[in-house]
């Protein structure tokens, strides 16, 4: 099946992919405020709509999130998108990023949200892990 797309811009597209019944995204240069936000959550909405609970982001070409952002992302939208079903989040970045265990923190806040995380360096390695999560 074709992807449907929810979001498509210079900085970002999102899309639900039905035959792996997730959705993806891919940051195409660094975002953030408004148009980060509105796109995260045309992703949201769609995992609700489809019953859908795996999200795989490829966030290999995205700068720093800002303070504003994170506060966002961990106070509001984790939390909505967890409430809305979500349960698997396969995230890729730069491998110096993986290296550097800066996402550990993280990873850990959102296991006791009942959220699982990995974090790989290919977005190939990431739907591989997805594939084998039970929806």
């Amino acid at each position: 099946m074709k992807p449907i797309t929810l979001t498509d811009n210079e900085y970002i597209v999102v899309e639900y992919l039905p035959d792996r019944k997730c959705i993806r995204h891919e940051i195409r240069k660094p975002i953030g405020g408004q148009v980060l936000r509105d796109a995260l959550n045309s992703g949201t909405e769609a995992l609700k709509k489809y019953g859908a609970c795996k999200w795989i982001s490829d966030d290999r070409k995205n700068g720093e999130l800002s303070a504003e952002d994170r506060e966002w992302g961990f106070n509001d939208w984790n939390r909505r998108t967890i409430e809305a079903g979500w349960k698997y989040w396969a995230l890729v970045v730069p491998e110096a990023i993986i290296a550097a265990g800066s996402m550990i923190p993280t990873i850990n806040m959102l296991y006791e949200l009942g959220l699982r995380v990995m974090v790989f360096s290919t977005a190939e390695e990431a739907f591989a892990w997805l594939e084998k999560m039970q929806a």
